[in-house]
């Protein structure tokens, strides 16, 4: 049963393809939103561009509806500010100058998934919210290029945390990276701080996956919110910075699937 499971995992070529595509919008769907983050823009205004988008386009808006345990989520994206870690629910926040914003999309195209999520400098940041952004981009990349076909999950987490602690800031554990496909979380996890199970499993040719570091200025440590089961924060109020692709490993190496045309680039710097 668990043979099977596994290469329910390992997607074939016409499977492949499917996710490329889901990618692809998705990508398209970020680069369509981006001219519309800058101070005074609303999150929920940002969050009724990715809805009307992806629905204009015959696509629906995976987190929309999806189940939690206060409920299920609210709106089509999640845009997590300043000490919002992940899940941050749109609203009537405007953005405002130096704030750091996280906008995570997933899109359903034709039963398939495609995720990716990018930190945004709203104006001209402080010198700790260009730096921590600077360095979850960076160790987002440094993991994509320390992974190989059958290597370990925990390569990983191996060149996040390396970067990260060189750069004096943290790794959030308690949310991780997920296998990607038909489903929106689904085998393997890819934790960003390894684990003995991360160091046991394999990266196979043909399981699709997101990595997704979030990175804090002070503790890894995080609060989820009581009030509505969902945005997740520092718990010493300090920022927080996330990059997230989806990646597909082939018989050559990781392949991207959701790079952007006008979002920062590999090398980029802020």
């Amino acid at each position: 049963m668990l043979y099977n499971a596994r290469r329910r995992l390992k997607l074939n070529e016409a499977e492949r393809q499917a996710m490329r595509d889901a990618g692809r919008f998705n990508a398209e769907l970020l680069d369509f939103v981006r001219p519309y983050v800058k101070p005074g823009t609303t999150t929920g205004e940002i969050d009724r561009l990715v809805y009307t988008y992806t629905r204009d386009h015959g696509h629906v808006p995976a987190c929309l509806g999806y189940p939690g345990p206060k409920g299920p989520f609210p709106k089509s994206c999640c845009t997590s500010i300043n000490d919002v870690i992940c899940h941050g629910i749109p609203g009537d926040y405007a953005l405002q100058e130096g704030d750091i914003v996280n906008i995570d999309v997933t899109s359903i195209v034709r039963g398939w998934h495609g995720d990716q999520s990018e930190t945004f400098i709203i104006g001209q940041p402080s010198d700790l919210a260009r730096r921590v952004t600077q360095c979850s981009h960076d160790c987002l990349w440094l993991a994509i290029d320390n992974i190989k076909p059958n290597g370990k999950v925990s390569d990983i987490g191996d060149a996040i945390v390396r970067h990260a602690r060189k750069m004096g800031f943290s790794v959030v554990q308690e949310y991780v990276g997920h296998g990607l496909g038909r489903q929106f979380h689904q085998p393997p996890t890819i934790p960003h701080d390894p684990t003995p199970e991360s160091r046991r499993q394999k990266l196979e040719p043909g399981m699709c996956f997101t990595i997704e570091p979030m990175i804090n200025t002070g503790t890894r440590e995080t609060i989820l919110s009581k009030r509505d089961g969902w945005t997740v924060r520092t718990k010493d109020g300090g920022l927080s910075a996330q990059f997230e692709h989806t990646i597909l490993m082939t018989e050559t190496g990781p392949e991207v699937l959701t790079l952007t045309k006008s979002g920062p680039q590999r090398g980029h710097q802020f």
